[in-house]
């Protein structure tokens, strides 16, 4: 299987919320962008919660427009072994973490986290959550955006994000 590596975290010092999920998929590396493919719904699920017109936004202004709001983006995993996009093609035993106290050191205002999924989560409280130990850190597992978990439908998913981005 190959080695994959994922992107740096979109962040300012001053963000105040994180997004992970796990690891970038086939579309997203080839793009060099979180979120690349056509059918991930994360670009439009953000941008409805956050009132912005995200979609229509060059990459660069989707990632300026995140920090502007306060929110940092990143992967669980720096790298892994993987065949294709899907986390369940992920082998567990590749996986390498990325430095989260080395991240929440320099981004001290962040007090929530969100999950893209559950490997995302699974992952961050099995490996990182020990690196952040002592930190109040409010954590909520959210839907995949990912286009392989359309179980539920996009409005669903929306107002669950939604939820989560307010509160």
């Amino acid at each position: 299987m190959p080695r994959i590596v994922g992107f740096p975290p979109i962040a300012s010092p001053n963000a105040r919320l994180l997004i992970l999920g796990s690891m970038p998929g086939e579309a997203s590396l080839t793009a060099g962008q979180y979120y690349a493919h056509p059918r991930n719904l994360f670009w439009p699920i953000l941008g409805e919660a956050l009132g912005e017109p995200l979609t229509e936004l060059p990459y660069e202004e989707r990632a300026t427009t995140l920090i502007y709001h306060g929110i940092a983006l990143w992967d669980v995993l720096y790298s892994c072994e993987r065949q294709g996009s899907l986390d369940a093609a992920i082998d567990p035993a590749t996986q390498v973490v990325n430095d989260f106290a080395g991240f929440f050191a320099t981004h001290p205002a962040i007090d929530t986290v969100l999950f893209n999924g559950g490997l995302a989560e699974s992952t961050f409280r099995k490996h990182a959550g020990k690196s952040v130990a002592g930190r109040p850190l409010r954590c909520i597992r959210l839907p995949s955006s990912s286009p392989a978990h359309a179980a539920l439908p996009f409005e669903a998913k929306l107002a669950r994000w939604q939820a989560a981005l307010k509160g």
